[in-house]
């Protein structure tokens, strides 16, 4: 039985034969590191991605890399939004 969460993360990457994913409930963040191995690597970015409840029906989605707002979002009753009056 699967879990609900309001963010998904659907990892694709070549050392999977397919995708990954996992569920967040109000934050998600990555951090990616560069370099030649585990032991030998430098922070090149962060990502995140916040959800906020306004209300029974709207919640406001955010995606931020290295602390800049890149997009943001709102489901209201489960539709997609690009924005919505008074926020």
């Amino acid at each position: 039985m699967g879990r609900q969460y309001p963010i998904w993360n659907i990892i694709t990457a070549c050392i999977y034969k397919s995708g990954k994913s996992y569920g967040v409930r109000e934050r998600g963040e990555v951090a990616i590191k560069i370099g030649t191995s585990s032991s030998n690597s430098h922070s090149f970015l962060t990502h995140r991605v916040t959800v906020k409840k306004h209300s029974k029906t709207l919640q406001e989605f955010r995606f931020y890399v290295d602390d800049k707002l890149i997009k943001k979002r709102f489901v209201n009753n489960g539709n997609l939004q690009k924005s919505v009056k008074g926020y």
